[in-house]
């Protein structure tokens, strides 16, 4: 998968003739098989067979089968995973239509599972289901698979997008530490600058890690109601929130002596070799857990060695949050299997099965974290279970037209913000007036 493929996964996606799905049976579950959910003895399901749909392929589904395979062996049921890759949308939005819908899917869009359950497509969780969701998963988790106070979605696993990453030599050689805050932040990028790097390298020939910079800092500024209103357009970019959480930009990115010139020209992958390469010209590069796999393609620096991180820092003493994204198991079908594997999913030790393999971070908050293969997993993992308050990547959640394209809307006005902090009002009045058009459409 390519980076802009793995960052833009959240994307919503409309569905192939969604005006015309209809809520359809199971595709081959067994509906009155005996009893109630998880664990009858291996054979509880015998003679079941599952059809289950996900975007992973390659090492991603082999682990994952490994967790389909122990439900097999806990109930005897039969499960086939279809891998959609990127086109899980379009590929459901043809099977429903034909009346064939997997019995379980996993997708990534909370826009997706929101049309699909508004459709009638998708079946609530059972009360069992439910109960497992909620005994394992924060109250964030739990909204961001709901629709209309009905519960859906069982998220099996989670991306961080509040790390930030740097070279430990770097900061060792300025004397740099660990933020605890924007106001350290800021302090601790000055020692680094002082020392002759760049404080903080960052790519934007394209404006998608921006708007990640902006969702963070207006998580922790404004917090998650307003998050939740902006998002939907509910208040104005305008809002005196936003103009904070600028403000707040601002200080680093109108701050020449912090961040190293280029930034409109850099790619992000380029952005992290300037501070992991062979080379080094900065000390710090903001993005997602993600930047480990570029590191390591890199191959000039080690992960959990001088390549470390630490998270996204308070802003006026703000309470530990993430901004994210994840994949969700829903359902198509009510019957006893399709619910016991909901279950399952839902419980750490589904989740358990894959974390010692690498390649995946739980939500789950019961999931034992010393099965986490290396430190620097371990750490992203429990910074997420551990935020009081969790959201989805907002230019996920907004038309694509504004949150999505490139040299336009969110991205594009974000670039030109960059180029020219000082001008806040005029950065508002230009979001408003992208978000008013792609919302009206």
């Amino acid at each position: 998968m390519t980076l802009t493929q793995h960052r833009r996964l959240g994307a919503p996606v409309a569905l192939v003739g969604a005006a015309a799905l209809v809520l359809a049976g199971c595709s081959s579950g067994g509906g009155d098989t005996n009893t109630n959910g998880g664990g009858g003895g291996g054979s509880q399901f015998e003679g079941t067979t599952l059809e289950v749909g996900g975007v992973w392929a390659g090492a991603e589904q082999e682990n994952f089968e490994k967790v389909l395979a122990q439900f097999e062996n806990d109930t005897g049921a039969k499960v086939n995973y279809t891998s959609y890759g990127d086109k899980a949308a379009t590929t459901l939005g043809t099977q429903i239509e034909g009346g064939s819908p997997p019995d379980v899917a996993l997708i990534s869009q909370p826009a997706l599972l929101q049309q699909l359950a508004t459709d009638g497509n998708l079946q609530p969780l059972s009360d069992d289901a439910l109960a497992a969701v909620e005994d394992n998963y924060s109250q964030s988790w739990v909204e961001l698979g709901s629709v209309e106070g009905e519960t859906y979605g069982v998220w099996f696993k989670a991306s961080n997008k509040s790390t930030v990453w740097y070279n430990s030599d770097i900061y060792d050689q300025a004397g740099a530490e660990v933020p605890k805050d924007w106001d350290g932040f800021l302090a601790q990028l000055q020692l680094i600058s002082d020392a002759g790097y760049a404080g903080v390298s960052i790519g934007a020939d394209v404006g998608w890690p921006l708007t990640d910079w902006f969702e963070n800092v207006y998580l922790r500024t404004a917090g998650g109601e307003k998050y939740d209103q902006l998002t939907k357009h509910e208040i104005p970019w305008t809002d005196p929130s936003v103009t904070e959480a600028l403000e707040t930009l601002a200080t680093l990115w109108g701050n020449e002596a912090l961040v190293q010139e280029g930034a409109a020209q850099r790619s992000f992958p380029e952005s992290v070799t300037e501070v992991f390469g062979a080379d080094p010209q900065a000390g710090t590069v903001y993005e997602g857990d993600f930047v480990a796999g570029n590191i390591t393609d890199d191959g000039n620096s080690s992960v959990g060695e001088n390549a470390l991180f630490y998270d996204f820092p308070a802003v006026n003493g703000s309470a530990p949050a993430v901004v994210g994204g994840g994949d969700a198991a829903i359902a198509f079908n009510a019957d006893q299997a399709t619910d016991a594997l909901m279950q399952f999913l839902a419980s750490p030790e589904a989740a358990e099965i894959w974390v010692p393999e690498g390649g995946i971070i739980s939500p789950n908050t019961s999931v034992d974290t010393s099965l986490y293969p290396d430190d620097i997993s371990r750490q992203i993992a429990e910074s997420l279970t551990g935020a009081e308050t969790f959201r989805f990547d907002m230019s996920d959640l907004t038309p694509s037209s504004f949150g999505g394209t490139e040299g336009q809307g969110f991205w594009q006005i974000m670039i030109q913000f960059l180029q020219n902090p000082s001008d806040v009002a005029g950065t508002q009045q230009a979001l408003e007036a992208a978000a008013v058009t792609a919302y009206a459409g």
